[in-house]
């Protein structure tokens, strides 16, 4: 099941993707959940699963996608989760050793857009990356959740661009501007709930820019994975439903290639992740 948000005559809804187009859940269900964060919260309930077999309202063409959480309260995002990638930063002389927690940060809800929506490309800087990643979207509340018990509150999965100013992220040993950049990533295309993954360290991350393979890896490669990360993040804040946890990205990143790799106006990025999708965005000058 894929569960997208999206506007459509200057109005915002969310719906089940289908085959022809979406089926809109906002025009079923509005009173009693009001966007998809709601029904997240209230774990996909069966009533509205099953309008997946209805006839589809709107066309896919003729939506807009958006990030399909509306309001997220945090979006924590982990850097050098893969060796790969840590090795291949080590290499270009920004990291010393492989992190002993896990290495997080925080992104703003409005540096990221939806699927299909452009990337802007930063005037101030030529160095723009992309970063294909796993995405954990929390469902049941929880503070200082145990490993062993981090499944129980993940409500589904997703993909982002977690794009990348570089020169910006490097600027002090704070990362954080360069991963905040207004619409400099992007998050989607919709939902997958996580019941309908059996194992989700079985899914593969390939990024392509252009058509070209930059990234492509197995998540099973994580050095912290999810129930870590959660027990990490659940430690400092409690998880509230819609919490998006960005999983890391593997090897392949633009700043480490030789030369350099750096998305440019006009260039497509896309990122495929078995069993969920492909978020595409085509890259726009601010």
């Amino acid at each position: 099941m894929k569960y997208a948000s999206f506007a459509i005559d200057g109005k915002t809804s969310y719906g089940i993707v289908v085959k022809d187009g979406v089926v809109d859940l906002g025009r079923r269900f509005g009173d009693r959940y009001a966007d998809l964060q709601a029904l997240v919260k209230a774990d996909f309930p069966a009533e509205v699963a099953a309008s997946a077999n209805e006839t589809a309202d709107h066309a896919l063409e003729a939506i807009t996608f958006l990030p399909p959480i509306p309001r997220p309260m945090h979006i924590w995002c982990l850097a050098l989760n893969y060796a790969e990638h840590h090795n291949e930063v080590q290499s270009a002389g920004r990291v010393q050793e492989l992190p002993k927690q896990p290495a997080l940060f925080a992104r703003a809800a409005d540096s990221l857009t939806g699927h299909g929506q452009p990337l802007l490309h930063p005037g101030v800087s030529g160095q723009f990356d992309f970063e294909g990643e796993l995405v954990v979207v929390i469902g049941k509340p929880g503070y200082r959740v145990k490993a062993e018990n981090a499944f129980d509150h993940v409500a589904a999965y997703t993909i982002m661009n977690e794009g990348s100013v570089r020169d910006w992220q490097f600027h002090t040993r704070q990362i954080t501007p360069g991963k905040n950049f207004y619409r400099s990533g992007a998050i989607g295309p919709w939902l997958v709930p996580a019941r309908e993954i059996e194992d989700v360290n079985a899914l593969r991350i390939v990024t392509t820019l252009n058509g070209q393979t930059m990234q492509d890896e197995s998540v099973s490669a994580m050095l912290h994975k999810i129930p870590r990360f959660i027990e990490y993040v659940s430690t400092i804040a409690p998880l509230v439903p819609g919490d998006i946890l960005a999983t890391g990205t593997p090897s392949g990143v633009g700043f480490s290639r030789q030369p350099p790799v750096f998305m440019k106006p006009g260039d497509t990025c896309e990122i495929t992740i078995d069993r969920i999708g492909t978020l595409s965005n085509q890259v726009a000058a601010e």
